[in-house]
């Protein structure tokens, strides 16, 4: 009775406090990760006042967490939008992979890391916060801008990308080598094409089991099949993430838009439990050895995620401050670099200090790139833009001997 009363009591605190948080956050025009993951660290282990009871429940809270944050993912496109996307931003998204996954892993190595952790923090500087992304579109008002669809192609790729990469990371982090990682990635492959070709032909069959009418049958019922097909997913060897995933593209139409609005409250609330108990596991002692480090990678990997976008922007005909635009907005990291790192952390098998690195290195990005994004909107920028043109449009005057 005692240890659950003090359960009740961490738990709600710790609740009330991210609820602050985030209100502070959004008032001030930032992402509340940042703050969820300093709340865990000032609770978790070596921090001011370490939580003990609450742990296992912010365990579990926490992979919840991971599972509602991709089928909302998944709800937010159908199969038909996934493979036009996949079609026209194949390009785009190879850049992005190039340009964002090796700085990481050579990053690794050049720390003296093994190869394992280098596939580990490759993904990490890869793919961008779809979330902070999308918070900072709707603040800035520039969702009906030309270079948001872009934006979006790149987000998508990027998911689409996490679903193949998450079971390859898995296998490898479960000590099966290259050779499990191989077979888990064919398997991955496998599902994702056999889930978007039931989603396309029979997705209508699976949306009208789930009546959008009744909405506590629909909130149960998909919640029910995400966990279920969620866990079947990690017991085949296919991330738990990645099952979910597909449980959000193969559901379309009015339950998919339903089910989205009733999952929202619960996505949030699982999503700041999983921030919160990565920030509870990780010593934040660990931290200041490796904020320079951190940083370093930062500067590099925003710069490098600019340039994504700018040129991705550029292949389809945006003028150059929406090139801009494009390229800082996807600067900021957050879900999956979280969860990438998570991953690790759990097997348990990587260089120690890899979560105190993914920690900063989150926190650097997801604070800087909102303020980043800001920039093409100061009239400095837009002078330094016009006479930038001016400076390309005008002739070189010839020179007569």
């Amino acid at each position: 009775m005692h240890e659950s009363t003090t359960l009740l009591v961490e738990v709600g605190a710790l609740l009330l406090l991210l609820g602050v948080l985030g209100r502070l956050s959004r008032r001030v025009g930032l992402s509340p990760i940042p703050l969820y993951l300093l709340a865990g660290l000032a609770f978790g282990h070596g921090g001011l006042l370490p939580l003990a009871a609450s742990e296992e429940f912010f365990a579990v809270g926490a992979e919840i967490g991971v599972i509602l944050l991709l089928v909302m993912l998944g709800l937010e496109y159908s199969a038909n939008e996934l493979v036009g996307n996949l079609r026209s931003a194949a390009p785009a998204g190879l850049i992005d992979g190039v340009l964002n996954a090796l700085p990481g892993a050579a990053f690794a190595l050049l720390l003296g890391w093994d190869w394992v952790a280098a596939l580990v923090l490759g993904g990490i500087t890869w793919v961008s916060s779809s979330g902070v992304i999308a918070k900072v579109l709707a603040d800035l008002g520039r969702l009906g801008n030309r270079e948001t669809p872009v934006i979006l192609s790149v987000l998508v790729i990027e998911d689409l990308a996490m679903a193949l990469y998450l079971p390859l990371v898995t296998a490898v982090l479960a000590g099966t080598g290259l050779l499990g990682g191989g077979i888990a990635l064919a398997v991955a492959v496998g599902t994702v094409l056999l889930v978007l070709m039931v989603a396309i032909r029979y997705g209508h069959l699976i949306s009208s089991a789930l009546s959008a009418k009744d909405p506590e049958a629909l909130l149960l019922g998909v919640l029910g099949l995400t966990l279920l097909i969620a866990g079947l997913a990690a017991k085949l060897q296919v991330s738990a993430a990645v099952g979910a995933f597909l449980v959000g593209i193969a559901l379309s139409g009015p339950v998919a838009h339903h089910a989205t609005e009733l999952l929202s409250p619960l996505r949030d609330l699982f999503a700041a439990v999983f921030f919160v108990f990565f920030g509870l596991v990780t010593d934040p002692r660990d931290i200041p050895p490796v904020l320079l480090p951190a940083l370093a990678l930062a500067v590099v990997t925003m710069a490098t995620k600019t340039l994504t976008g700018y040129l991705a922007a550029r292949r389809v005909g945006i003028a150059e401050p929406g090139r801009w635009r494009a390229g800082l907005a996807l600067v900021p990291r957050g879900e999956f670099s979280i969860v990438i790192a998570g991953l690790a952390v759990a097997a348990g098998s990587v260089e120690p200090r890899l979560a105190a690195l993914a920690t900063a290195y989150v926190l650097i990005t997801v604070v800087t790139g909102p303020m980043l994004a800001r920039l093409p909107d100061f009239p400095w920028f837009k002078r330094w833009l016009r006479n930038r043109a001016a400076a390309q449009r005008r002739e070189p005057v010839p020179v007569h001997d």
